[in-house]
Parts: C-alpha cells; structure tokens; sequence
C-alpha cells in the first residue's frame, strides 16, 4: 500500500461523479487489485492467531465502492474510502465479531466488534456481558487494548435499559447498541514497509474481545 491509493481516494473526494470516475476507472481496478492482496496478506497473519479467519476469500471481505443511494440524502454514487471486514463467519456480510480496515484520507482506522447487531442478538449480547461483565471489562481494560482501542464506540440510549440496574460503574456499557472499537491510524501507517505486521498486531489484541462477542453470536445462533 502507498500513498496513490490516498492520492486517488482525495481526488474522488473532491470530483465525486460519473465521469471522473470512468476517466480513472483503470486505477481504481488498478488500486483494488493492490488492495486484495494486502487484505489476503492480513488474512494470513490474522489466521496465526485466530484459526477461524483461514481460508477466508479477501474478495468476499471487501465492500464495492459503489454507494446505495436509493434511500439517502446524499446522492454522491461512490464511497470516499477502501474498506474490508474480515471474520471466519461469512466476510462482509456475517453478523459476527470481526476485524476491519478502512483506508480513508484524513480518516483511516483499524476497527472490530459487532456493529449494528438486530434487536434480539443485541439484547443476547447485552444481557451476556452483563452477566460476564468481569470478564468483559477486564478485556476492555487490558492496558496494552486500551492503549490501541481507548473506548467502546457506537450508538448508544439515552438511559440503562428496563431490566438492568442503573447507578453502577458500567451504566455506559449496557447502554450501547453496538460493541465496537477503533484505533485511529494516521495515513503514514498505511504507507510504510510492515504495515500489514503492525496491523496484525493490533488485531491480534482484539482477538479476546472478538472470541467473547463470538461465543454469545454462536449461542444466538445455535452453534454452541
């Protein structure tokens, strides 16, 4: 990865439209061809430490650059950023914890987690943290994690949900709706020899936080 794969994401920033994008059509299959195979490489380092991730297809892991715009305001046909989700569960499409990179100029990151759950794996998920809350938070509040991911993220409620007690140290825990978090990179991480190791190495401490997620999604799901 280098700096051309920013260099082009800025310019389709600022010319965001149809024809731009045919006129450098040829980069972007070139850019993307790159990006595979960097996917591929993290796959491979990702699977040293956490078995399910082997064999994953780097194409199945990777989002289209294309926009949905059928239902948003913003009517701009193509994504600002490359962006790739990797767990052994289905890709980019799996409800599972996994690990994800976004390559994004002004806004790159290293990111895993579950995003966005549906209402009752939200709920499950909730209700297992808190019932292993001491676990959890010894996860989140490991200091090399907390050094790479400094705090849960995501959307959250206003209040504790019915059924929990409120008024307690982790108040702000049960009422996420999403249990994700993220480590800010600076572009120049992305532009150097070994990066790929050092983002292996940060995923390599999500990995409990992700296997805790993923014992409650096999549960929801059966598969325990």
């Amino acid at each position: 990865m280098n700096t051309e794969l920013f260099q082009f994401l800025r310019e389709l920033r600022d010319s965001n439209h149809r024809e731009w994008f045919r006129d450098n059509k040829k980069r972007y299959d070139e850019l993307r061809v790159q990006f595979v195979d960097c996917v591929q490489q993290l796959i491979d380092r990702i699977a040293l430490f956490d078995p399910e991730i082997a064999g994953l297809d780097p194409k199945n892991c990777i989002y289209r650059i294309y926009r949905d715009i059928r239902f948003s305001n913003d009517k701009t046909p193509y994504k600002n950023h490359f962006g790739a989700y990797m767990t052994g569960y289905g890709g980019r499409t799996s409800p599972y914890a996994g690990y994800y990179v976004h390559l994004e100029p002004d806004g790159a990151f290293l990111s895993g987690g579950v995003w966005c759950p549906p209402p009752p794996l939200l709920k499950k998920l909730r209700q297992d943290i808190y019932d292993n809350m001491d676990e959890f938070v010894k996860i989140i509040e490991n200091r090399t994690f907390r050094q790479t991911y400094p705090a849960l993220e995501g959307e959250m409620l206003k209040r504790v949900p019915p059924g929990y007690p409120s008024g307690g140290p982790y108040d702000d825990i049960l009422r996420h709706k999403d249990f994700v978090v993220s480590s800010s990179k600076p572009e120049s991480f992305f532009c150097t020899a070994g990066w790929i190791e050092r983002a292996a190495e940060d995923f390599k401490t999500l990995q409990p936080f992700n296997h805790f997620l993923n014992y409650t999604v096999n549960e929801f799901f059966g598969k325990v």
